[in-house]
């Protein structure tokens, strides 16, 4: 065959496959058997080897996998992918209905209302130009994501050209990827047998998959990606769900399958037909070949969505009514006492092994000895147990008539059980505490802490490679990591000669860091990223941030008396700062925070921000402080003004009664030009 023929003939494959993977996927009418499939693709391979030159992005071979990144990139979605309001009952159902007529102030009526199952799995938006697939992208914090473009590449679920002559320029599918329950169960299998570690749930896998930098082992799992909604768009328009559903299916995105001969989603008139559909989908959601937590309702007509908007976090026109989580009973065998990053002793209950919801639960967090005290927990009892949000498993109650005669109470011991020190219940908390900041146990979560991506982003050094430094004695404290050697890694399991590059490549990358950075790695108690920063940006130097005192650091805006304290006895330890010291000798290098203003309209002017916004508070501050100006947690008389949006609370009742200048979105946005 010469390279023209060659040619003709891969177009001819390509289109010939991707149907076939359109049939299968989408509609679910397979018209191929899956050894003439395998030949077709077998073919299609040999003839790209052949000629490289005339692969194409869009070629199914491309869904093979093979492709590893360094890193993922990150992608600011065109519009925010939002959470939805929950509720548990009819009354909320039948309330949000209401709610919807009383903001379009309307009579009510039948509305149209979109009906789903909720997927339970992990959200992603796929980006379509001019019919390529160009991005996946994951939800992230909701404004941006990561592209994980080349795990998704490998689902033969996604179309990686759209089904259409007439593609639109720009086109965003969002949905979710599952792992259907047969596929999870065969995974797990495999894993077993490789001696891997197992997942605790289709959703754990599938989002634990996407977030390979190595697309062959998403390739090797079976990830499906469903359909439920657009993002952005150019150049096409929907009236409503449905509409966009059908376009979905036909230029080959999967949407929501149908169980047996029936339709999944449903258009229902009115709160009542939306709970009948709710019992409905409770009543078969264990037949179901996938897992859901609940249902997505949403008005049907793109007009109304537009005219209802959005709230917070959340668009006023949807909201997902979640299913009480399904219980269980079994019997408590033994109670453990964990210890955790920050020294709490945390109490677990040890379990006779149940099926809560096709999950099997081995154990359960008792959260404290006040909660242990209020339910009278002991080891031997018989207890209900539950998921709570279907996913943590909690004690709900003791069935004290089946409670054995000789129990006793469980008290969690006065003395760390990692390492012996003492345990202290501090002033003002509930949860005992052990304050040896060297204790292994602590350590350990600590190290891990340290290496997060938030905090000096190591990036090879997952969790069970820093658990099996430890245990082996390699790595006791935060710089031990810069002391490694690629000769101690070598003798460590599963590790070779590139594997253990690439770790000690990425320690020494992990050197050059920002001050925020490292002061988050640090793990003192109570310092989030958001209070890191703002340590960052008033101290400046790591130098004068170890010298800060109690006084100076409850200056600082939205540090208070307790965060001021933990800081102040992490501070005042000896060994504390001396391993912050040899981390610096050891070639840390954390640059100096510069403050970088675009203006100075705010200089001098303190902020109180109260309500929701379209944008996160954390931007909004950054936004004043950006302009000069500064924030503050609480009105006063020295307040200059108070942003407040939606749903105001005391804060603006406050400002009310002192006359403090009140200004809205708009205003403020002008305030900033």
């Amino acid at each position: 065959m010469n390279k023209e023929t060659a040619k003709k003939r891969l177009i001819e494959l390509r289109k010939i496959i991707s149907q076939n993977d359109y049939l299968y996927h989408t509609l679910d009418t397979p018209k191929m058997s899956d050894r003439e499939y395998d030949q077709l693709f077998a073919e299609l391979v040999d003839l790209e080897t052949k000629y490289p030159d005339l692969l194409t992005d869009d070629s199914p071979s491309q869904k093979v996998g093979g492709q590893i990144l360094d890193a993922f990139e990150k992608v600011a979605h065109r519009l925010p992918m939002l959470s939805l309001q929950n509720t548990y009952n009819e009354t909320e159902i039948q309330d949000f209905e209401d709610k919807i007529f009383r903001q379009l102030q309307t009579a009510k009526s039948a509305l149209d209302f979109y009906c789903s199952p909720k997927f339970d799995g992990a959200a992603m938006e796929l980006v379509y130009e001019k019919g390529l697939l160009t991005r996946a992208l994951t939800r992230g914090d909701g404004y941006v994501g990561e592209n994980v473009l080349h795990n998704i590449k490998t689902l033969r679920s996604v179309p990686l050209r759209l089904q259409t002559e007439d593609p639109p320029p720009y086109f965003e599918a969002r949905g979710e990827i599952l792992m259907f329950k047969e596929d999870f169960k065969k995974l797990n299998e495999t894993q077993q047998q490789n001696g891997d570690m197992v997942f605790a749930n289709p959703r754990n896998a599938a989002a634990g998959t996407l977030r390979q930098l190595d697309s062959s082992i998403a390739a090797s799992r079976d990830l499906k990606f469903l359909c439920y909604s657009p993002g952005a768009l150019d150049g096409i328009e929907f009236p409503d769900f449905v509409s966009f559903e059908k376009y979905a299916q036909s230029v080959g995105i999967p949407t929501t399958p149908k169980f047996g001969k029936k339709n999944l989603t449903q258009i229902c008139k009115g709160s009542d037909e939306v709970i009948e559909y709710y019992h409905y989908i409770q009543k078969i959601r264990h037949e179901l070949p996938f897992d859901i937590d609940g249902i997505v309702v949403k008005v049907n007509s793109t007009r109304l969505q537009e005219e209802l908007g959005f709230v917070a976090r959340s668009p006023r026109w949807a909201f997902a009514a979640k299913f009480e989580p399904e219980q269980a009973e079994t019997i408590i065998e033994d109670i453990s006492v964990q210890v955790g990053r920050t020294g709490a002793l945390t109490p677990v209950a040890i379990m006779k092994p149940v099926s809560v919801g096709g999950v099997t639960i081995t154990n359960a967090t008792l959260h404290n000895q006040d909660e242990i005290d209020r339910k009278d927990v002991r080891i031997g009892d018989s207890v209900i147990i539950r998921r709570a949000g279907d996913v943590i498993p909690e004690v709900v109650q003791v069935i004290l008539e089946k409670r054995p005669k000789k129990s006793s109470p469980f008290k969690i011991p006065d003395k760390c059980p990692s390492c012996g020190s003492k345990a202290v219940v501090l002033e003002g908390e509930v949860v005992k505490r052990c304050v040896n900041l060297l204790c292994p146990a602590m350590m350990k979560e600590a190290l891990k802490h340290f290496a997060s991506r938030n905090a000096m982003n190591i990036e090879k050094l997952g969790d069970r490679l820093i658990e099996t430094l430890f245990e082996a004695e390699l790595v006791k404290k935060f710089s031990d990591f810069y002391s490694l050697k690629q000769d101690q890694l070598l003798e460590l399991e599963r590790q070779g000669d590139k594997s253990t590059s690439n770790i000690i490549q990425s320690i020494s990358t992990s050197k050059n860091t920002t001050l925020a950075r490292f002061i988050y790695a640090l793990g003192i108690r109570f310092v989030g990223e958001q209070t890191a920063k703002s340590l960052a940006n008033h101290f400046k130097t790591i130098e004068a941030f170890l010298a800060a005192n109690p006084e100076e650091l409850e200056s600082i805006n939205d540090i208070g008396p307790r965060v001021a304290g933990a800081i102040s006895a992490a501070l005042e330890q000896k060994e504390f700062v001396k391993e912050v010291n040899t981390l610096l000798k050891k070639g840390v290098s954390i640059e100096a925070t510069k403050t970088q203003k675009k203006g100075d309209q705010l200089a001098g002017q303190t902020f109180v921000i109260t309500g929701s916004f379209a944008i996160s508070r954390d931007l909004i501050k950054q936004k004043i402080e950006d302009h000069g100006g500064k924030t503050s947690g609480s009105v006063s008389k020295k307040t200059n003004f108070v942003l407040a949006g939606e749903e105001a609370g005391s804060k603006l009742d406050k400002a009310q009664e002192l006359k403090v200048p009140i200004l809205d979105w708009p205003t403020f946005e002008k305030m900033l030009k």
